[in-house]
């Protein structure tokens, strides 16, 4: 019997396939999610007024802009508060206490954190509710300061936004969904009070990174899941050079990161979390 659904899957990965590797993206990293990708593409198909994804090869090859377009297409959107909770507990009990007393011998000032890839925002605003409702009393003297940083202009406005899908809160304890948001018509808003540590920019780690260095820096489910193997070492490389001695790199569970491609870095690592000797 024919299957149309399966047909169009095939399509829809050999067109991947071919694409993601002119992008500088990687293939199997986009298991699952890929459908999600396909489901952008056929609309802008829609939009171009372009019959099939046969179609497309041709129109990129004689619209050298639509390739920018395609790309955005291309970004995965799967993010919600809380992902892992085995890592955001060790990062509560091990790595930003250890931070927050440094800096508070130090006299005071704040724990530097960048969230690479944030998406919607919830990464950034989870490490925001740990810091205010687990740790901040402990250390009065701490601040915690969150630099956001994503390549998807629509997805950064959403983090403005703050409001988001019951869906996207489920892995919350159930106190930090009571404390932290407000019930609107639109959804579940976060409150302010957990919006004044973090600042949303829009950049592509692929051309450049902050200037300023970190304590802690996430990078998961992007870069060494999305990126073929020269990319992630660019990026591992440009991360590495905005981390302070000391300083903590946290990866997705199922992520290992690139060696030996630019000397010998030590590094410790623990439930995705490496640490920079």
């Amino acid at each position: 019997m024919f299957n149309a659904t399966a047909t169009k899957d095939i399509e829809g990965a050999q067109f991947l396939q071919w694409c993601l590797s002119r992008l500088q993206l990687y293939w199997p990293g986009y298991g699952k999610a890929r459908r999600q990708v396909y489901k952008r593409i056929q609309k802008r198909l829609h939009s171009l007024g372009l019959a099939s994804l046969t179609d497309y090869p041709t129109y990129l090859e004689s619209h050298s802009d639509e390739w920018q377009r395609l790309e955005c297409c291309c970004w995965i959107l799967i993010s919600r508060f809380y992902r892992d909770e085995s890592v955001f507990l060790f990062l509560e009990q091990e790595f930003v206490p250890h931070f927050a007393r440094q800096i508070y011998v130090q006299g005071g000032g704040a724990v530097g954190c960048w969230s690479l890839g944030c998406a919607a925002g919830e990464e950034p605003d989870s490490l925001s509710l740990l810091w205010k409702l687990r740790l901040q009393d402990q250390h009065p003297t701490v601040r915690l300061v969150i630099l956001a940083t994503d390549v998807d202009e629509q997805a950064l406005a959403h983090a403005q936004r703050g409001c988001y899908r019951l869906s996207r809160l489920r892995d919350l304890p159930q106190t930090w969904r009571t404390e932290g948001f407000d019930q609107t018509s639109e959804g579940d808003r976060i409150k302010l009070t957990f919006r004044e540590s973090v600042t949303c920019v829009e950049q592509d780690i692929r051309q450049a990174e902050p200037q300023e260095t970190f304590h802690l820096i996430l990078c998961r489910y992007l870069a060494f899941t999305c990126f073929n193997a020269p990319l992630q070492s660019k990026t591992l490389q440009r991360t590495v050079a905005r981390m302070q001695t000391g300083s903590a790199l946290v990866v997705g569970n199922r992520e290992t990161l690139p060696s030996g491609e630019f000397g010998p870095v030590p590094w410790s690592e623990k439930n995705g979390v490496y640490r920079r000797a």
